[in-house]
């Protein structure tokens, strides 16, 4: 074996878990190994729980036959600290749950731990929500690439302990951006699914569209892997739907060959800046070997940000208002704003928000009638550095929040469209860019067939991992 484990793609270890050549045990503690070596210069991983993952890695070595398939065979995996883990410490960030410690997961990693994952550690992430991941209880998250710079947010642990190699997979959810910048910030890839596709926790409101539960890897063919194990109904989500498209990794090995795509480096809606114009151009044209009709037919996303941010006050007021109440004077300053724009927010708005989306949502359905697929980039900036909170402006235009930085990502949110983020160059200082490439609504399977066709031409995946660096 020339790799050492923690080196391997999920899949690869996966395949060598299926013949039984190395055991859930080996597997876990070359994770363990490798967070121990590099997590210090990171800390993308700050609450660990070794000792369960080893009893779970143990149960697995003697139960020669899983009970059920798909089963990702003892894989270590990070779950993202806003998810609840059974018996280890969960805090969302905050210091009012700095001694949480939940009797039971949450549906998504009780599902995913049914189908064989094996959770080593939580990821670090932002006070409840954010670009940028940092938190009172847990400090900074550091991007490997440059660990001066930012590893994004809210998903920034699980991107930054990704593209380092202490895991193999990691979950992340996403609700204006928080999985594919992160994604894209890391070089790693990240999965944005249609709403419902993979099951949620109680502490969503169950009929919410803007905030999904989502898959993080290193490559597209792992974002597969664990898809399979994510997918599915639960009665306790109204949305969740049982995928009718069959197994993920098996659509890898179709032949689907899109004719048409759409692109744009900004989405006529925000500004971009120039660095990631030019490697997102450069990326584009790497696709003129695939012989498609490429063009800038895009929908219309007129009114879009405002209506998320109305959209988003509402939902924020819905799950973190009482807290907010109960708790001012421990909250985030940015958290309470958003929260109070929800209560603020008048029925007019909401209604004009609402018709907003609507409307986007036709536009959409008209775009795919005419395409297959859209790309524009995964974030407006390059990764910025760690002493900034956020980003307060782009090419001489300032942002008015701390979320108006990744505002072309919230914009994608409003569509309800699968959106899989790659990165497909660097910047001269080489740092990592993503893009995003979103699909028509629970075309997945598709959509992970064309990622892996641009994974091959970008080529990034094959760099991964890296050990942490200083510029």
């Amino acid at each position: 074996m020339t790799k050492k484990i923690w080196e391997m793609s999920a899949l690869q270890a996966h395949e060598l878990l299926e013949k039984k050549e190395i055991s859930a045990s080996e597997v876990l503690e070359s994770s363990i190994e490798r967070i121990e070596e590099v997590d210090g210069d990171l800390n993308a991983l700050p609450e660990r729980c070794f000792a369960r993952a080893r009893e779970v890695a143990n149960g697995i070595d003697k139960n020669s036959s899983p009970k059920c398939k798909p089963n990702l065979l003892g894989l270590p995996i990070a779950v993202k600290d806003y998810n609840d883990l059974s018996g280890v410490r969960t805090t969302y960030g905050s210091t009012i749950f700095k001694n949480n410690i939940p009797k039971d997961s949450d549906r998504t990693i009780k599902l995913l731990e049914r189908n064989g994952a094996n959770p080593v550690a939580k990821s670090n992430v932002p006070e409840w929500a954010g670009g940028h991941t940092f938190n009172p209880v847990n400090g900074l998250t550091r991007n490997p690439w440059d660990i001066s710079k930012s590893a994004g947010g809210s998903s920034g642990g699980s991107a930054s302990a990704l593209a380092s190699g202490q895991i193999f997979l990691a979950t992340g959810n996403d609700l204006g951006g928080s999985l594919r910048t992160p994604a894209g910030f890391n070089g790693v890839v990240g999965l944005r699914p249609s709403p419902g596709l993979i099951p949620r926790g109680d502490r969503y409101m169950p009929f919410d569209t803007l905030w999904v539960e989502g898959s993080m890897a290193r490559t597209v063919e792992d974002i597969a892997l664990m898809l399979d194990s994510m997918v599915g109904h639960d009665i306790g989500d109204p949305l969740s739907f049982r995928s009718q498209k069959g197994c993920f990794i098996e659509s890898l090995k179709k032949d689907l060959n899109p004719i048409s795509i759409a692109v744009s480096e900004d989405l006529n809606l925000v500004p971009v800046d120039s660095e990631v114009r030019q490697v997102f151009k450069t990326a584009i044209k790497k696709l003129s070997k695939l012989g498609l009709d490429i063009n800038d037919d895009i929908p219309n996303f007129f009114g879009v940000l405002d209506a998320f941010k109305t959209l988003r006050g509402v939902l924020m007021a819905s799950m973190l208002g009482d807290l907010v109440k109960n708790h001012k004077d421990s909250i985030l300053e940015d958290i309470r704003k958003n929260v109070q724009v929800g209560f603020d927010a008048k029925s007019l708005d909401i209604i004009e928000a609402e018709k907003i989306r609507r409307k986007l949502i036709i536009n959409m359905e008209n775009f795919f009638k005419r395409h297959n697929f859209l790309i524009c980039p995964s974030a407006s900036v390059a990764p910025f550095s760690v002493e900034k909170p956020f980003v307060t402006e782009i090419e001489g235009q300032k942002c008015e929040t701390y979320i108006d930085w990744f505002s072309i990502t919230f914009a994608i949110t409003m569509t309800s469209c699968p959106t899989l983020c790659i990165p497909c160059g660097f910047t001269e200082k080489g740092l990592p860019i993503g893009i995003q490439v979103v699909a028509a609504p629970r075309q997945e399977a598709s959509l992970i067939n064309f990622g892996h066709k641009l994974q091959t031409i970008f080529g990034i995946s094959n760099q991964l991992p890296i050990s942490p660096r200083t510029y």
